[in-house]
Order: structure tokens, then sequence, then C-alpha cells
């Protein structure tokens, strides 16, 4: 079986779980579906929220550098918040779930495949797919746009504080402009964005996977792979869809 072959087998396997939602489903395929909502989410919360704050504040330094040469720098809340809530919230997210979790995907599948757990699964009639992919589907499909929004706010408010102690910015005028300036419309784009990136970055890294051939030395190869072309497609659908947009907005 080809690699499209496979990838379009997943995607259909992947859609029967979704039709197949709401039936009545084995004990453990609940277990398995909390257990990557942790992995996924919960687990995650630390370095998403270091990494938002140090891009809050890397953003309003650098905006304060440009808007202070023409008398604008109340307007650094305007820059650091739609440029976090509209593009590095999801993006940086993504890239920050794609290295932790995505990679952990494919390198879990790759070793259950190459060691034939998979094949046994079959045997004993547990649906693989099911059981090993479609709960790490909705952890990051789940999971991805809350942390997203968890980044957005600590990135604003890690922005914020940086701007009242270093750049003699009054908190009240800083979220006073975010309040302003910011849309229902651009917290749900980045939510959007988040969604998709999540699906993505699910689908790339469980095909990847369940490639693995060539023993342990494939494993590493596709873990690889399945980083970088994650990294690649959130990068190609973030231009779409903020290119959509932009020209329906």
């Amino acid at each position: 079986m080809n690699e499209l072959a496979v990838l379009s087998t997943l995607i259909n396997d992947l859609m029967r779980c979704v039709f197949s939602l709401f039936r009545r489903r084995r004990a453990f395929y609940g277990w398995q579906d909390s257990n990557h909502m942790t992995a996924v989410g919960t687990d995650s919360i630390g370095i998403v929220s270091t990494i938002a704050a140090c891009t809050g504040m890397i953003l309003a330094l650098q905006a304060a550098g440009q808007l202070e040469k023409i008398g604008a720098l109340s307007y650094v809340a305007n820059m650091v918040s739609v440029t976090i809530i509209k593009e590095l919230g999801p993006l940086l997210t993504a890239i920050i779930l794609t290295g932790r979790s995505g990679a952990a995907f494919c390198a879990e599948l790759a070793t259950m495949k190459i060691s034939e757990e998979i094949d046994a699964l079959h045997v004993i009639g547990i649906d693989p797919i099911r059981f090993l992919v479609w709960p790490k589907m909705l952890a990051m499909v789940v999971m991805l746009p809350i942390l997203t929004l968890i980044a957005d706010l600590v990135g604003i408010v890690a922005g914020g504080l940086f701007s009242a102690i270093f750049l003699g910015l009054t908190l009240k005028t800083y979220f006073e402009q975010c309040v302003n300036f910011l849309t229902v419309g651009d917290v749900f784009s980045g939510v959007i964005k988040a969604a998709g990136f999540g699906v993505s970055i699910t689908v790339i890294c469980c095909w990847q996977g369940l490639l693995a051939r060539d023993g342990a030395a494939d494993v590493g190869k596709r873990t690889t792979r399945a980083v970088v072309q994650s990294i690649f497609m959130i990068i190609l659908l973030d231009f779409f869809i903020t290119a959509i947009n932009y020209m329906v907005l």
C-alpha cells in the first residue's frame, strides 16, 4: 500500500469515527480519550504560557521602538493584542504542540507498527484507528484552541506588564486599547485556525507513524518527517486562512 493510500484510508477511518461519535463506546475508549486530553492539554500549559509571555514582551518592546518615533506609544497595546490573537497565539501554540505531542504521536505509532502491535489489535477485535488515532485527534482539536486562548491571555497580560514597568504606559490605558481594538471575530478566527492546525498535526504525524516499516531507524526518520511536514502545513494553512479573512472581512 503506497503512502497516499495509507493517508486516504486513515482519513476515511477518522471520518467514520466522527460519524460514530455519539454511539455507545467501550469503556477503554473513553479512558484513552481522557489520557490524551491530559497529555496534550494540561501537561503543555507551562511551556505554552512561558513562550507566550516571552512573545508578548518581545512584541511590546519591538512595537515601542517603532511607535515611539511617531509619538504613538499608546498603540503598543493594539500591536501586541492583534498580533498575538490573530497570528502568533495559534501559530506558536501549534508549533509547540507539533514538537511536543505530534512527534510523540508519530514515534508511538511507528514503534507499534514495527513491533506488529497494531496488527495484534486487529486480531483481538479492537479498531486501531479508534483506539490509537482518534483520541489523539480529539485531544488536539479540543485542547489546541484552549491552549491558544491561554497563550493569547498570557501574551497580552505579559505585554501589558512589560509596557507598564519599562515603557511608562498604565495598565488601564493598555487594556482599554486592547478591548477597544479587538473584536470577537478576531478571537474566533484564532480559535478556528487552532482547530485546523490540530487536525493537520494529528493526520500528518499519525500518517507518518503508520508508514514505518524498516526497523528502529525508520522511527526517527518518520518522526522528523512528521514534524517538518506538520510545521510546513501549519504555516501554509495560516496563510490561506489569513488571506480568506482579509478578502471576506
